[in-house]
């Protein structure tokens, strides 16, 4: 991770602003602070239990809650780049309800173990939280609940400390299980070097589709390969689903929206049509990391007077900035907005106009300096050009609305398969049938519907599901029909095995070519134009590390293995990947030096060892839930997530 990467990461909890904290707090660590019932999610009562663990309950309201404030979190940090909808379909509502699930879980084993958190405990965890203290003091009670109040939507002192002390219990269950756990120096050593070693390559790759034309298969050759690979295309279990589909194109069709409405939301929402002040700026770290600090404020200040006398910036980054992430560029940042770096280098940055050089900053880095190359103001999108976007999205939304609660009304007629035709014959609805699928696979008419494949794979005969909600949207489905697991004959799958059958080849003639070519390779002069002689193209990379991707062939492991095995201006082998040969030279390599590696060491440390307990505690609570009784109320969750495609 580069020096800029790090203070972008950690800049939230290093000195959160007094006016963010408890909402970033709340919503990142203690995300179920309101567990009241006032929330209400069309088609399931807020009281209604969604999940159980061991008598830990998770309602609708909690849900609810959670689920709009992780809204309204991605609203804050990416404005309209993210849409309710998208978020939905990357399946944020089940990762949500997952995430409880667990912390119930975690509640409950610490429970077991005895962990409790005491007021006093409580009370020093809030008298230390930056955001709540003002001269490195405490900002009183009164400052204190306003503060709470403000927040959106409101909370009690009530409401924000018990879910606090919830996080305290967890953090202690982790801490109690996993703090024994260390990594020797030769660990982090290791780890850092693999992860911070670079190289620069040519990359020559005789990829299988360029000795495709060179191979001829007859129909024997693919009945053989059949022969011999027959379990390679066996089919699994398939089922396919008799469906009641509320479509939501034809449902969006028929709202129109009054721009009055639109002009409504554009004003209430004016922050999602809004750039945010952006800077350009450049800086020269000097890291102070197990150094004396006065010599290090020395050579800053000696590095500040040559800017300020006419030095080339970006030359003098090059040759003192100790910042791994931007040094190479001239210490370049590139474009960014308030929120996005430590408060002091943030501060100071954006109180320069262009051209412009700050004094010595002071951050937990070490000293910069920084030299402002660019502003650009903030914008504001017109009603006008935005229009047409809010129409789209409010008829999306009202759309999901009337869908959510017809779907509702519906699921209280349809008790078994026979009553789809009922239902859609009495509303006017078509009731479809669709083709055989795997579990892993695309619904067919409905599309990439995991949702909806799971719970046909779980229905038994003379069921119904409840409405789940798909691409267009949503659906009642019963089994209609399954297909035990099976070899297809070889005339169901002719053009797929006859294809295999020609990359198969084609890699090996690729494989064979390179070693015919690989003593030209290793014995130019000149890699690039020795390849060109052969009738292959060298492709350059940029300094990348481990898994990366290279050109023609992607991510391989295998290559990398070797790559970064070898010494400057060394050429490999061929190596054989899944449909190509490689052959690489090692241009250049960006070894870590022992001095990047003292000064990093004991954070990376940190976060080695952070990495390592959370994957233990990840597993140890796999383990934990496997002997809970948890209980997931699918009924009461597929009617809140119709309901929610509403919000």
């Amino acid at each position: 991770m580069t020096m800029l990467d790090r203070m972008r990461r950690h800049k939230g909890w290093l000195k959160w602003s007094l006016a963010l904290v408890v909402l970033a707090f709340i919503v990142f660590y203690i995300p179920s602070f309101l567990d009241d019932t006032t929330a209400v999610g069309v088609g399931a009562a807020p009281g209604e239990v969604i999940a159980d663990v061991e008598g830990r309950t998770v309602t609708v309201a909690q849900f609810q809650q959670r689920y709009n404030a992780q809204m309204q979190a991605y609203r804050t940090a990416y404005g309209g780049q993210l849409s309710d909808q998208l978020l939905r379909q990357l399946g944020i509502e089940q990762q949500i309800l997952q995430q409880m699930i667990d912390e119930q879980a975690a509640l409950t084993e610490a429970e077991r173990h005895g962990i409790e958190v005491s007021d006093e405990e409580l009370a020093q965890q809030i008298f230390a939280m930056p955001g709540l203290q003002e001269n490195g003091r405490f900002i009183g009670e009164q400052r204190y609940e306003q503060i709470l109040r403000s927040q959106i939507p409101p909370m009690t002192k009530a409401m924000f400390e018990e879910n606090l002390r919830r996080s305290l219990m967890i953090d202690k269950l982790r801490a109690a299980l996993t703090d024994w756990m260390a990594v020797s120096d030769a660990e982090v050593e290791r780890e850092f070097e693999l992860r911070n070693e670079r190289v620069k390559l040519q990359v020559v790759a005789l990829t299988a589709d360029a000795f495709r034309n060179q191979v001829t298969v007859s129909d024997a050759d693919v009945a053989s390969y059949f022969d011999s690979h027959k379990e390679t295309y066996r089919v699994g279990e398939q089922r396919k689903v008799k469906m009641l589909l509320l479509d939501r194109e034809q449902a969006q069709k028929r709202i129109v929206i009054p721009v009055t409405e639109a002009q409504r939301y554009y004003n209430n929402n004016i922050n999602q049509y809004q750039t945010p002040e952006q800077i350009r700026a450049s800086h020269i770290l000097l890291n102070t990391s197990g150094k004396d600090e006065a010599a290090v404020r020395t050579q800053a200040e000696s590095v500040l007077q040559q800017a300020k006398a006419g030095a080339d910036f970006a030359e003098l980054a090059k040759k003192f900035s100790e910042d791994p992430g931007s040094r190479d560029n001239g210490g370049d940042l590139d474009y960014f907005n308030r929120g996005r770096m430590v408060p002091e280098f943030e501060t100071a940055a954006f109180a320069l106009e262009p051209g412009q050089l700050s004094d010595i900053v002071r951050t937990q880095y070490g000293f910069h300096i920084i030299k402002l190359v660019d502003k650009k103001p903030a914008v504001t999108r017109p009603f006008e050009e935005v229009r047409t976007q809010i129409e789209e999205q409010l008829r999306t939304e009202r759309a999901a609305e009337q869908l959510g609660t017809r779907a509702t009304e519906l699921a209280n007629r349809i008790n078994d398969p026979g009553d789809l035709d009922t239902v859609g014959r009495e509303s006017g609805l078509t009731v479809t049938e669709s083709d055989f699928f795997g579990q892993d696979d695309p619904v067919p008419t409905l599309g990439v519907a995991p949702q909806v494949a799971a719970a046909a794979f779980g229905l038994q005969e003379g069921q119904v599901s409840g409405a789940f909600d798909s691409p267009r949207g949503p659906v009642f489905i019963a089994l209609a029909g399954r297909r035990d697991p099976y070899v297809p004959t070889l005339d169901q799958v002719r053009d797929r095995v006859r294809d295999d059958v020609i990359r198969t080849r084609a890699t090996e003639l690729s494989r064979q070519r390179a070693g015919q070519i690989a003593a030209a390779l290793k014995g130019a002069s000149d890699f690039a134009a020795a390849a060109k002689a052969q009738g292959f193209q060298a492709k350059d990379t940029q300094l990348i590390p481990r898994g990366s991707p290279l050109p023609d062939i992607g991510v391989n492991a295998e290559v990398d293995k070797v790559a970064f095995s070898l010494p400057t201006g060394s050429v490999s082998d061929p190596m054989t990947t899944n449909d190509s040969t490689v052959i690489v030279r090692v241009v250049e390599r960006d070894e870590v030096t022992p001095e990047e590696f003292a000064v990093a060491r004991e954070a990376f440390r940190e976060q080695l060892l952070a990495d390592r307990r959370g994957r233990f505690f990840t597993a140890y609570m796999a383990r934990a839930k496997e002997r809970m009784d948890i209980e997931i109320r699918q009924n009461v969750v597929q009617r809140m997530l119709a309901a929610n495609a509403a919000l």
